[in-house]
């Protein structure tokens, strides 16, 4: 349902976990090389996955509950996701060489505010159908 504001947030986590890494660079190697997450099938994969938990939750908008767990399990993902690039891009550092990091790193927490706003919004509906259910 698309009039809701959590398929808008869960839309935008989509949109952002799969076309923000095809634009933007995650880090830069030892060597000055911009690193992409199409170069490596991890990170490729875990972006993925990321896009897709937000895409099915979407669809399961008549069972909150389902809805509202998978949103938790796509932000221990971009945790994951998002310890993978920090760790990766601490030890390639080399000791004296500077490593930059790309905006890139930033979009697992891009994903993981969107997907904590429409777990908020969940919340607040399945309270709303709770408080009817009781007047009933």
């Amino acid at each position: 349902m698309i009039q809701r504001i959590q398929t808008i947030y869960l839309l935008l986590a989509t949109a952002a976990s799969l076309g923000l890494p095809a634009v933007l660079s995650l880090y830069s190697d030892s060597n000055g090389d911009a690193v992409w997450a199409k170069d490596n099938l991890l990170y490729l994969g875990l972006f993925a996955g990321s896009a897709l938990l937000s895409f099915i939750a979407i669809f399961l908008y008549k069972n909150r509950q389902h809805q509202f767990v998978l949103g938790r399990l796509n932000i221990i993902l971009n945790f994951v996701l998002l310890g993978v690039l920090v760790y990766q891009s601490q030890i390639l550092s080399g000791g004296t060489a500077v490593l930059e990091k790309g905006i890139g790193m930033i979009i697992p927490l891009v994903s993981i505010v969107l997907i904590a706003l429409a777990n908020k919004a969940i919340k607040r509906d399945e309270d709303l159908v709770k408080s009817v259910d009781r007047l009933r």
